[in-house]
């Protein structure tokens, strides 16, 4: 009873109504059906107790299985590492260099950030995923990268299996006429396989190809787009700050020179800060080794001066052009509008023609900012803010407060 009292706990019990979100319910599905179809093709197609390669085929086939359930669960389960509530640095001094979170009512450490949806400041948070219902962060990062290595892998061997299954059962089976292919599914073949390949099976097998072959695609692409950051040993929040620090350094032409701290300068050194042969990354989340350049407030600096370069943007109006409705990749508004969408979870804000918005941040094909509402929606503490395409507003050119300042003389 004690045994099963260390594991069985009230915290990790709600941990796992994380599994209750589609995320995590379309993943595990996907896995299901490619690793069930898979094992059942192999038994058609390369009987195990027959040949050592079936035999090796068969092993790796569930040890593919294994292994992205095992970095699958722990990149879920482990979690990304969570700053404590009400944080604060032993030196009181660098408080001056950090960020305040009024939700957690503590100082942000650096490379953290707070996450809407887990409600948590989280130690070097990548991002948040919603395939596994959690943030990517400090702990767990090594995991959901080798999980999006494995998972292509895998997928990979499922579908050389789907493939030959289909070929050896229909090779038999089908006939070609001048202008027809005719496929006979109640052919008798030469050889019987153990279990029947019916059309149900080959319906199925089908499905488990287009599943698996799109999984391959798809994840490894996003594994690709980790690895980059991972080798600068950054997060991809830490690449859009740094995209900031040069737009924000070549619009005030300042003439500084912003070196990104954590990157070590080799590529070894910095996958080693994720990856290690213990499972667990180096360092407990709050201070980092950096540049011999920089210092462990170097970004965080940077930080706050974008903050503050962000009150002054966002003075700037815009006023919508055209309608929008919201659409993440909106079809009408162009073919780079489509493509380039922001890949994050932030909400877009549809417009409508005449709205106006208090742009803070962009893209060359997207904008984010505060759509201004009445003061009926003001007093009941409302506020729309997310991502919208640059190309359905202009800038306005002219002096808001001096508008605002002649207005109210004509007033009175």
């Amino acid at each position: 009873m004690n045994f099963l009292s260390t594991f069985v706990t009230f915290e990790n019990l709600h941990e796992v109504r994380r599994l209750c979100h589609w995320g995590p319910v379309i993943a595990l599905s996907v896995i299901a059906i490619c690793s069930t179809m898979a094992v059942l093709d192999s038994i058609i197609w390369y009987w195990p107790l027959d040949t050592t390669g079936g035999s090796i085929n068969f092993i790796m086939l569930i040890n593919w299985t294994v292994l992205i359930l095992y970095n699958y669960f722990n990149a879920m389960f482990v979690g990304p590492g969570y700053i404590p509530i009400g944080w604060k640095p032993e030196n009181q001094q660098d408080t001056q260099y950090l960020q305040y979170c009024r939700v957690c009512q503590g100082y942000k450490a650096p490379r953290s950030h707070h996450c809407r949806k887990c409600n948590r400041c989280v130690m070097k948070m990548d991002h948040h995923c919603p395939w596994i219902n959690n943030c990517c962060g400090h702990l767990n990062h090594a995991y959901f990268t080798s999980f999006l290595l494995l998972a292509p892998l895998g997928c990979s061997h499922a579908a050389i299996i789907f493939i030959m299954t289909m070929y050896t059962q229909l090779y038999e089976r089908i006939s070609f006429g001048w202008s027809t292919v005719k496929i006979d599914m109640s052919a008798v073949r030469q050889f019987q396989p153990l279990m029947p390949f019916s059309v149900p099976a080959f319906a199925a097998t089908l499905f488990a190809l287009g599943l698996a072959l799109g999984t391959t695609i798809a994840v490894g692409m996003l594994f690709f787009i980790q690895m980059k950051v991972i080798l600068r040993n950054k997060t991809s929040i830490e690449s859009w700050i740094e995209e900031k620090a040069k737009d924000r350094i070549q619009h005030y032409q300042t003439g500084e020179d912003f070196t990104f701290p954590y990157d070590l300068g080799s590529r070894w050194l910095n996958f080693k800060q994720v990856f290690t042969w213990s499972g667990t990354p180096k360092g407990v989340g709050f201070e980092w080794p950096v540049h011999p350049k920089c210092h462990q407030h170097t970004l965080t600096i940077e930080q706050l001066k974008q903050k503050a370069d962000k009150r002054v943007r966002s003075q700037v109006q815009y006023r919508a052009l055209e309608d929008y409705n919201g659409a993440c990749c909106p079809v009408s508004k162009g073919f780079q509008t489509f493509f380039r969408t922001p890949c994050t979870e932030e909400p877009r804000i549809p417009l409508n023609k005449g709205d106006t918005i208090l742009a803070t941040r962009g893209t060359k094909w997207w904008m984010y900012g505060d759509k201004v509402l009445s003061e009926e929606q003001m007093r009941a503490g409302d506020r729309v803010r997310g991502w919208f395409p640059r190309r359905c507003v202009e800038k306005c050119h002219y002096d808001t407060a001096a508008s605002d300042s002649t207005s109210d003389k004509k007033v009175n």
